[in-house]
């Protein structure tokens, strides 16, 4: 079984054979996490009844905070913990086998980017260089060494050696991702704005506390006006998830085709919808989460947009950052 699901859902490749390995992963999840056999089994749901990728249910972002979630009984070889704010919990991804990972990230950045060795990889991630287990340190890290190349690097409040390695970049004739949190980019804007219309610029989204909030399109149109570039990239992940979905302007996001987006209805979260423009609350299926759990309802509020695509509209109003459970039983447990 376990060798079967990880050669396999990288596999994938339409809607049919996504929904074949959905349903045999939450089979195997729902009898092998007991976290999230707890959760359907207070439910009411019969997991032998469940035939359809709508009937699943998705477990809800916070269980992550306050329960171990595994399936299986392998160990832990890394866990990835939340940035959080002061006061609240962190939510933990247990991580049995990071190869998945590994393999989610590169399968993913070549389809949407391609060959990571044309890249330098830059990170401007100043918040999550500064504490432990952060999953979006471990990608960017691991992106930079699937590159080979010795341009790129993090960088935390040095703007001027960040200018002198894009030059290096641009010397070497490779292409410049520049990943960063929201408030270092508008930072980065407001002190040195500058032509950098050759570079693909890559927002995580994210505040920390640093700036007020803003809605995206004034985020990407101050970064537009500023460096000169034609769209600005985006990245949509989490610590619960191991796949990214990816946004190359107008944020629109496309996931890879192991990786699935469903919307919620926000009064009755266990129906589900894909149909564009439906909207409501964000459902993600993640089938590289095999060794966790695959279906999990997030804190995000979203839109569906045509081919599977969506865009994030916000979040839930009162919901702690990354984790306040969208339904009530979380205080069965």
């Amino acid at each position: 079984m376990k060798t079967l699901f990880q050669n396999e859902i990288f596999r994938v490749t339409d809607d049919k054979s996504f929904e074949r390995m959905a349903l045999e992963i939450f089979r195997f999840q729902a009898s092998g996490c007991p976290v999230y056999r707890e959760y359907i089994s207070l439910l009411g749901v019969d997991p032998v009844s469940v035939d359809s990728i709508f009937r699943i249910p998705f477990m809800p972002i916070s269980f992550f905070r306050d329960h171990t979630v595994i399936t299986g009984d392998g160990p832990a070889v890394r866990i990835f913990l939340s940035s959080g704010t002061t006061g609240v919990k962190q939510s933990r991804h247990h991580v049995i086998n990071p190869a998945i990972y590994d393999e989610s990230l590169e399968r993913a950045f070549r389809i949407f980017y391609g060959d990571p060795p044309g890249y330098a990889i830059m990170g401007l991630l100043p918040s999550y260089l500064e504490r432990e287990g952060s999953s979006l340190i471990y990608m960017v890290n691991r992106l930079m060494q699937l590159s080979g190349n010795d341009a790129g690097g993090f960088f935390l409040d040095d703007h001027e050696e960040l200018f002198s390695a894009i030059d290096r970049a641009r010397a070497a004739g490779l292409k410049v991702l520049l990943i960063g949190v929201t408030f270092a980019l508008l930072d980065l804007a407001e002190k040195h704005p500058r032509d950098l219309s050759d570079l693909i610029i890559m927002e995580t989204g994210g505040m920390k506390g640093r700036r007020r909030e803003m809605i995206r399109e004034e985020v990407h149109d101050i970064l537009l006006k500023a460096f000169g570039v034609t769209s600005v990239h985006s990245e949509y992940g989490m610590t619960e998830l191991l796949s990214q979905a990816y946004s190359q302007g107008e944020g629109i996001y496309r996931t890879p085709p192991w990786m699935k987006i469903l919307i919620r209805d926000s009064h009755d979260p266990m129906s589900h919808s894909a149909e564009e423009g439906s909207s409501g609350g964000i459902s993600a299926i993640d089938l590289a989460n095999i060794w966790s759990c695959s279906f999990i309802a997030t804190d995000d509020l979203g839109r569906m947009h045509d081919g599977g695509s969506f865009e994030v509209l916000g979040r839930y109003d009162n919901a702690d950052i990354r984790g306040c459970s969208l339904l009530s039983v979380n205080s069965l447990f």
